[in-house]
Order: structure tokens, then sequence, then C-alpha cells
């Protein structure tokens, strides 16, 4: 069966191939290829690349030649044209991307990159491009759930947003007989119809009942080879399985001998601490932060012994740290401005350096209990159809119809015992311990897939 005509379900993990994918070996095979720059989406961060850079390299594409941007403001102003503190414009973002090329080309000495952007991070590819003179630096842009004719088309709702097809942004960036630059090659990926912001109501834009004056079609581009992914939400599009097939095959002109990723037995990972001041998400780094890794049973989530600990210098660094790729780890997080957080994650299998860390808020309803446990998915959302359970119960907070939510909490009562909760979602389970609330702390299992 074609990778890109498998279920949701059926290729969601990975992981579930490392066995017979370490088998392949993962030596480059690729002589100088034309670098790849992956660009994140609104909030985002780089970090959520990792997992695609584990396929491309595992797949023979050499590590030296791919590069995911760490947008420093990573969520968008409410209007482009309007400063907002903490945020960025689509002219921040076009900047910052245009720099971020150059440095590119400067250290692997390549006269052009590809790029890939997981939802806005495709607004900075076509504004970088079209408007800030990229055409002569790029060979190939692929854009994943971008919506490319806004999420609503309104002169009310989301006026003057880069997000609205009837603001100025994307009035220009579509303008003309092709929505797309000459001497480029474009792709773009889409669901069919489970992208919560390609919705004809606004249903998932606090706007239900309302037309959105926008389709299913949204993130698809007059000009670029436009591909369906059935099924995947708004996220997956980028970073699922089936998204890295199209992705590949669409830069490479051959598609890949695998979508699984290869272990290394020591994998060595590094990262950054990113800051959430007054709880808005931000990438810049935290100076002064304390890290500590505990390697910890995978059935309980108790501590085994600490690995690694490290305060962070000027640039949030954090590592690195060998570890095991058959381990499973503890990240506590230490900054003086918010609570202590503990993240629990599954085996790393290979190398990266963009395993970049946030702290946890707490509000005020999570005050008031005695643990707080999150489950979060970065790289898609909960679907009515998953398993996404906490100890067997089914995780409160997803929503029946178009997925739309990528975290799910549980809150343990006051004066709860601090125990051992299981956390899952399909076929990946992190166990974690349920530190208190008392103690300013916040627990979160983050999942890989």
């Amino acid at each position: 069966m074609s990778p890109l005509l498998a279920t949701r379900r059926s290729v969601l993990f990975g992981s579930a191939a490392l066995g017979a994918t370490a088998l392949l070996g993962c030596t480059p095979r690729y002589e100088n290829p034309t670098p790849v720059v992956f660009v994140h989406g609104n909030g985002d961060t780089a970090a959520l690349w990792h997992t695609s850079f584990w396929r491309w390299e595992s797949n023979g594409f050499p590590r030296d030649r791919l590069f995911a941007i760490d947008f420093p403001y990573p969520l968008a102003r409410s209007n482009d044209a309007v400063y907002q503190r903490l945020r960025s414009s689509s002219t921040d973002q076009r900047e910052q991307l245009a720099a971020f090329v150059a440095e590119v080309k400067w250290r692997t000495n390549a006269p052009k990159v590809a790029l890939v952007g997981s939802s806005r991070g495709g607004n900075a590819i076509r504004n970088y491009v079209k408007n800030g003179g990229g055409a002569a630096h790029v060979s190939h842009a692929v854009l994943c759930g971008t919506p490319n004719h806004g999420v609503v088309v309104s002169q009310s709702a989301l006026a003057g947003s880069e997000f609205n097809g009837a603001a100025p942004f994307l009035q220009q960036l579509n303008a003309g007989p092709n929505e797309v630059v000459p001497g480029v090659a474009w792709m773009t990926t889409r669901s069919d119809n489970a992208d919560k912001f390609a919705q004809p109501d606004g249903r998932y834009l606090g706007m239900p009942g309302q037309p959105t004056g926008v389709t299913f079609e949204g993130p698809a581009l007059n000009g670029a080879k436009n591909v369906v992914l059935p099924d995947l939400d708004h996220r997956e599009v980028a970073f699922h399985p089936q998204a890295f097939a199209a992705i590949f095959e669409f830069l490479m002109n051959a598609a890949p001998a695998t979508t699984g990723i290869a272990a290394e037995a020591r994998p060595v990972l590094n990262g950054k601490v990113n800051g959430m001041p007054g709880g808005v998400q931000t990438n810049l780094p935290v100076a002064g932060a304390v890290i500590e890794i505990h390697e910890t049973e995978p059935q309980t989530g108790r501590r085994r012994r600490l690995v690694h600990r490290q305060e962070t210098g000027r640039d949030g660094y954090w590592g690195p740290f060998t570890a095991s790729s058959s381990a499973t780890y503890e990240f506590v997080i230490s900054t003086p401005d918010s609570p202590v957080t503990h993240i629990y994650r599954s085996p790393f299998p290979r190398s990266s350096s963009i395993i970049h860390l946030r702290p946890g808020t707490l509000s005020d309803k999570d005050k008031l209990a005695g643990s707080v446990v999150t489950l979060s998915r970065p790289r898609g959302y909960f679907g009515p159809d998953d398993i996404v359970t906490f100890d067997g119960q089914r995780a409160p907070g997803i929503p029946d119809g178009v997925p739309t939510v990528s975290t799910s909490t549980l809150l343990l009562p006051p004066g709860a015992p601090q125990q051992s909760i299981t956390c899952r979602f399909n076929e990946e389970t992190i166990v974690v311990q349920s530190w208190p609330v008392a103690d300013n702390r916040v627990v979160i299992a983050e999942l890989h897939y």
C-alpha cells in the first residue's frame, strides 16, 4: 500500500518501525544535497521538527544539511500592522527568515536552499520569496497546512490579521494569475476535511454557524503541486510520516526508503530553554535556568539516577547530553519566573540539537489542584477516534469532530499522594510522577509522534 494512502492510525507512529529500520542504517548517501530549512508555525519552536530530521537522516540525508529556524517571537500580532509586545509581524518573520537562509548558505556553500513550513511558517516562506528577494535563494518551497487563503475572509473578524484572507497581507500574496512565484518549485500539503483552520463553518474560530469564506481547499495554491493527505489534522500534514514521504519525494525526486526512524545506540541531545514571560510563548533563550535530566523507570516514572545537570548560559543551551536510545527521561526545568516543570519523554532514538524546552504554567484553577499532569502532542492533535487516556480512563477535554486540541490535562485532588500516572496516546505511552502543585510544580508528558 502506498504510504500516502495509508490511514491516519496505521502510520501514526514512526517509532513502530524502529526495529526494522535500524537494520537499514543511515550512512549518508547524498553528496552535498540542497540544504533543507524547516520553518515552524504560530507559537511553535524549531523543536517540532526533530522527528522530521530523524526521518531524513534515516534515509541517508546528511545531518549537517538540515536546519530549523527558531523565531524569537513566534506568535503573530492580532493586527499585522500594529505593534504588540512579545509578538511578531509578517515583516519581522520575513526578515528573520532571510537572515537565516543567508547564514545557512554561508555555512554550507550551497547556491540555494529548500524551505519547508508548517502553518504560519508558510506565510513567512511566501513573503520571503515574493517580497524579500528569496526567489534567488530558494529552489523549492513546501507549505504544510498553511492558511494560504486565510482561516477566515472577513471585513470584521480578525481585522488586519495575516490569517484573514481579506486583509492586506494575504491579498498581496495571492494577487496575480498564479499564486506562486516563478522560478521556485512549489508544493502544498493539506487535509481533506480535518484541518481546524480550513473549515467553511466558523465553529473552530469561536463563531459557530457563521461561514468563514474558506473551504477545505484553502491551503492549496494556484500554480503549486497540491497534495491531499486524507484524515490528517492541521499539524499532521507537516509532521506525520505521510507528510514526510510526500515532502521527501518532492524535494529528492524519489520516494524515501523508509518513513521510520533508524536508532543510534548513544544519541547526543542538546537544545535551549525558551522563555515564557508572563505566560507568553517565546523562543528567547533563558539564562540561569537549571536543567536536570533523570533516567526513569519506564513502568513507573520513578527516578533511577541523575544523568545530567547544567545551568544555562546566555545562549540558553542545556547540553550536550549523551543519552541511551532505549531509556526514558525526566527533564526538570527550574527558573525564577516559572513553576518547576517536569517534562517526561519517550526514548530518543537519534541525536538532536533542537530539543528545546519551555517551562509550563499554572492557571488559577490549576493552583487549586493537588497535582497537574498534561499530556502534550506538539506534532498533531487528539482526535475523537484516538486512544487518549490517563491510567486507562478517557482523557478530558477532547471534543468530537475535527481534531482541534493538542493537550489534555488531568487535575488530581488536593491531598492526593504522589503517584505514577500512565499517559497514553494510541501506541505511545509515557509514565510520569504526579509532583505536587503546593511545591509550585507542573508535570508534562510530551509525545514524540
